[in-house]
């Protein structure tokens, strides 16, 4: 039996992200280990990279290279071509100019948001705009394209790590051009010693992470076209997902009042604004249960609407 409209200071905590209350402990338990940066000099060759303390400050870090105008604008694309796009991004640009969801005669950057773990398709093609490119990989960490190109193509690569393993803190910016980025330069060395030793703990799991993400992607997916629903993007070989959404078509759910029904049964999601499709946690740390407890709760919202 799963508890429905519990008390609102008794509920779960399901993040989109696999951080969890008890790898507080956990974390800080861990011992110091450097490992991740020859993961990082393996995976990345002769590239530069920094930590940074989140992705955001990556972003701004990457923007801040192209000396931008006021009056410039950075245009952003993503990988379902909606208008949906994370504050995280925007606040960034905003600091420093303009941005836009298609090109415009102002365009001086090129931001590609590989949504979700999604990647853009043929990000190679936007080679021909011959404007720079950056490449948000915030949650494609370990996702491979069909023509493994995913954070090749552009001057920088921003990924962030709360989003794929289980730590409060960190990003990395990954520069695919001559420029020097210092790994340490960008973060209190406590903070980027804490870093470094959960990310050499949990990456040694990628294969695991890899296969529980995917696993739990297909799990929750036969939950939810039992109910109706349809994947929005399709599970193709080599992405693994940030999420899982779900298209809504029946028009008498109303989005906004999944949104707030399901967040108040302690389960992190949002409404994909600009179409009528929503989205929930798939990550590594959820159960088989996890699972089951999403589907209850989607469906008791079901039974009082329909």
């Amino acid at each position: 039996m799963y508890i429905t409209n519990p008390d609102p200071y008794l509920l779960p905590s399901f993040r989109i992200s696999p951080f969890r209350t008890e790898d507080i402990s956990i974390n800080n338990s861990l011992p110091d280990d450097n490992y991740i940066d020859t993961y990082f000099e393996q995976r990345f060759a002769t590239k530069n990279f920094a930590y940074f303390e989140n992705g955001r400050n990556a972003i701004f870090k990457a923007l801040e290279y192209y000396q931008l105008r006021k009056d410039d604008t950075v245009t952003i694309l993503t990988s379902s071509n909606n208008f949906y796009i994370s504050g995280c991004v925007t606040s960034e640009i905003e600091k420093i100019c303009k941005w836009s969801r298609k090109i415009v005669d102002s365009t001086k950057v090129i931001f590609v948001n590989h949504e979700f773990g999604i990647p853009y398709e043929n990000v190679e093609d936007l080679k021909k705009y011959k404007l720079p490119i950056i490449e948000d990989c915030a949650h494609t960490f370990f996702s491979v394209d069909k023509n493994a190109s995913i954070g090749t193509v552009g001057d920088f690569v921003i990924y962030s790590f709360p989003k794929v393993f289980s730590i409060q803190i960190g990003g990395l910016l990954v520069s695919n051009l001559e420029t020097t980025l210092s790994k340490n330069s960008f973060i209190d060395k406590d903070k980027l010693d804490y870093i470094k030793k959960v990310l050499s703990h949990y990456i040694k799991d990628e294969k695991s992470i890899t296969e529980k993400r995917r696993g739990n992607y297909q799990k929750i997916r036969k939950e939810l076209e039992s109910l109706g629903f349809t994947e929005r993007f399709e599970l193709k070989e080599g992405v693994v997902p940030g999420v899982f959404m779900f298209k809504v078509n029946n028009d008498e759910i109303k989005l906004d009042a999944l949104k707030s029904y399901v967040q108040a049964h302690g389960i992190q999601c949002s409404v994909f604004y600009g179409e009528r499709a929503f989205f929930i946690p798939v990550h590594q740390n959820l159960s088989e249960d996890n699972l089951a407890y999403f589907k209850v709760i989607i469906e008791s919202f079901l039974k009082k609407v329909i």
